[in-house]
């Protein structure tokens, strides 16, 4: 063990722990989630740790040999090192605080062994050189976009190869007509292949939203410090700091133009997460969909069948479940519960510093996450497989009341409407009932019927 101390006192480590004392008493202060940061918002802290290091040399505040140490230890953690070392729960008090300062413990520790020193002795300190002209209130945020930048790309890749399935079935069942329904009641006809062209349609849409709220994602408040009035950097680092993380990772960063309204609000995370949620709404809804059309197999629509992924029950033979868009559901209604803790954490904010991002980002990064895997095994495990049941739609059509709906045209909407009455009561199909009230002969009524679902 070795032994760092703070203004709360000394604290035992483990010898070989690159963390130091401010990580370990995160640690001990904030065991919640059973979860580590984010792998992607740990590349993020170091990021901004690197390009920080950079233009504070640009700056010629931090000298050449401390920069090039802070860099190659970024480098290693980039590269896949180190990775345990970061020991801090994602959701934490103190602002983010314990989440920097466990990224600048880290990399001093590292540097400090590239430049001949041993663990704790911290020639490159966390503070002094890691932490140069930055503070947890631009770091900690800064990363959360570039988390979200990252996660987002990866989500409308997902989203995208969806949408694409979708359409592929749009095509595939243009020319099935079934019966199209509202409230849950028989309605008029329609094509099967518009239904699927509209889920399409409505999902791109959605993804057209977050790609909207991405844009929010790129503009930072690096070289605010701590509440946006630049405190403890050289005007020369805040000019090039967003300049210098733009340039390393290929990204059109910029500057906020208010430092302190961009530290104190965090209303872009907010726009990104409605953005989310509105696209889990849109699977669900149409989750909901296809249930109800694969309702069955023999009591219920039967219009499409779903790919069988696994046994339905326990007890009753050769049940299958919908379980693929059953689980879309369910994440729907975790998105749509974190969207409710994002805006309640976004609103808590006070003064010159919003403290809960930390809460704010661990919902937000779960969300996407589960949206991005749920739109993977939507599209492999259920949007690819569905059949079409051509015969039974067009039986379920012709059985409904919705065929005297082609006949309004021609014979009245009262008419109909008794034909309809008729045909419910005496329990017949309404094209024999209305050849029989019309006096016009089978053949007549279908093609009339016929003429009017073609073109729908």
């Amino acid at each position: 063990m070795r032994i760092e101390k703070d203004s709360l006192g000394p604290v035992q480590l483990p010898d070989d722990a690159y963390y130091g004392v401010q990580s370990i008493r995160a640690q001990q202060n904030f065991p919640l989630s059973d979860q580590v940061m984010q792998p992607e918002f740990i590349d993020s802290l170091v990021e901004i740790k690197k390009a920080a290091a950079m233009a504070n040399y640009k700056a010629g505040t931090l000298p050449i040999e401390y920069r090039d140490a802070i860099v190659a230890a970024c480098n290693e953690i980039l590269n896949g090192a180190l990775r345990d070392q970061f020991i801090v729960d994602p959701i934490q008090g103190g602002a983010g605080t314990s989440a920097n300062m466990n990224a600048n413990e880290v990399i001093a520790t590292r540097a400090t062994e590239i430049l001949g020193g041993k663990k704790g002795e911290y020639i490159v300190h966390p503070n002094d050189h890691v932490n140069m002209a930055q503070s947890t209130n631009d770091v900690f945020p800064s990363a959360g976009k570039l988390t979200t930048l990252k996660l987002l790309n990866r989500l409308i890749l997902a989203l995208d190869s969806l949408i694409s399935a979708l359409y592929s079935k749009a095509e595939e069942f243009k020319d099935i007509i079934k019966l199209g329904r509202t409230q849950l009641q028989d309605a008029v006809p329609v094509r099967l292949g518009q239904e699927f062209a509209a889920y399409a349609n409505a999902l791109s849409r959605g993804v057209a939203r977050i790609r909207h709220a991405r844009k929010e994602m790129l503009v930072l408040n690096m070289g605010a410090t701590a509440i946006g009035t630049s405190i403890n950097a050289t005007k020369e680092y805040v000019d090039n700091v967003c300049h210098v993380l733009a340039y390393e990772l290929g990204e059109s960063f910029v500057q906020a133009e208010d430092l302190i309204d961009a530290t104190q609000n965090p209303d872009g995370f907010v726009e990104v997460s409605s953005a989310i949620r509105n696209c889990a709404l849109i699977m669900s809804k149409i989750s909901n969909d296809l249930r109800l059309m694969s309702s069955g197999p023999r009591g219920g629509f039967v219009e499409i069948k779903l790919p069988a992924r696994q046994h339905g029950s326990s007890i009753m033979p050769g049940k299958i479940n919908p379980v693929m868009p059953e689980v879309v559901s369910q994440v729907a209604f975790r998105i749509a519960g974190n969207d409710v803790t994002i805006g309640m954490a976004a609103e808590a904010g006070q003064l010159e510093l919003n403290a809960f991002e930390p809460i704010l980002f661990h919902s937000l990064f779960e969300s996407i996450n589960l949206l991005r895997r749920v739109s993977t095994v939507f599209e492999k495990y259920c949007i690819e497989g569905i059949e079409a049941d051509k015969e039974n739609c067009m039986r379920n059509l012709m059985n409904s009341t919705a065929v005297a709906t082609a006949l309004c045209p021609i014979i009245g909407y009262e008419q109909a409407t008794t034909i309809v009455k008729t045909a419910l009561h005496d329990r017949r199909p309404v094209l024999d009932v209305a050849s029989e009230k019309l006096g016009k002969p089978m053949d007549e009524i279908e093609k009339i019927f016929r003429t009017a679902i073609e073109n729908c």
